[in-house]
């Protein structure tokens, strides 16, 4: 279930109260459903942890279809039906799988009015965001998932950020440019370098990882591990950052 990573050569960050804190990255793209799911999970694990104050969240741009043609609008079914090479009524099964799954959890998808998109300018506004940056990526996943809106069109994406609390002047701006890309192209390259081919991808301070849209119980169960680490009270039968058994979880792959 969980995996060791290169252990990071920085120290701890601190918390207010002079205690480490935990970084968790996570590596997710907005065209990835399991995303979404992973979010959400992952959110509610992290909103009843009784530390949460020594958790930092960071996210990570990560792109499943790099080549998707910006602006082409498509439907996901087509798009996928052509780039998995998988047949229609396979392609509709599994959206229909993850919806249900998506459901469970409290989350709308429909996958008859997704529209395929490339994800690159997303994740540059997600950089831009700040502290709006959860804020924004939730509304980027319900735009693309819930509410059928085209989020490689910078217009939308604009829209988007304003009500996410962004200023649209700033926003127009940085999209018009290339604010931003290179900070989307170094996610990319670190999680080449840790070997992410699926998403989503969550690893603490670069030594505990798990992939995939976990159970609510298994992301408190990092949060407890990676703290432990820290704290030096790992209680996993072993040294900090040693590996637990293994698991097939929901994900998106390349």
């Amino acid at each position: 279930m969980f995996e060791c990573v290169v252990p990071n050569e920085n120290d701890a960050a601190l918390s207010g109260t002079d205690l480490p804190v935990v970084t968790i990255e996570v590596w997710s793209d907005i065209a990835c459903p399991w995303c979404y799911i992973g979010k959400r999970r992952f959110s509610a694990a992290l909103d009843a942890f009784a530390r949460r104050d020594r958790i930092e969240v960071v996210w990570r741009s990560y792109q499943l279809a790099p080549d998707t043609p910006v602006g082409a609008r498509r439907g996901e079914l087509e798009a996928l039906v052509e780039h998995k090479g998988m047949p229609a009524e396979q392609v509709r099964a599994m959206f229909a799988h993850v919806a249900a799954t998506a459901a469970g959890d409290g989350l709308t998808m429909d996958f008859d009015t997704v529209i395929a998109a490339n994800t690159f300018d997303a994740h540059r506004l997600l950089h831009l965001a700040g502290e709006r940056r959860d804020v924004l990526l939730e509304a980027l996943f319900r735009a693309h998932f819930t509410e059928g809106r085209v989020i490689d069109d910078r217009a939308v994406l604009v829209e988007i950020a304003v009500a996410a609390g962004l200023d649209a002047v700033v926003v127009a701006a940085a999209l018009d440019g290339d604010t931003a890309a290179d900070l989307v192209r170094a996610d990319l390259d670190a999680a080449r370098r840790l070997g992410v081919s699926g998403v989503p991808f969550f690893v603490a301070d670069r030594r505990i990882a798990v992939s995939g849209a976990q159970s609510v119980e298994v992301f408190a169960e990092l949060l407890r591990r990676a703290l432990g680490d820290v704290d030096g009270t790992a209680a996993n039968g072993g040294a900090p950052g040693t590996t637990a058994g293994g698991a097939t979880v929901d994900g998106c792959a390349i």
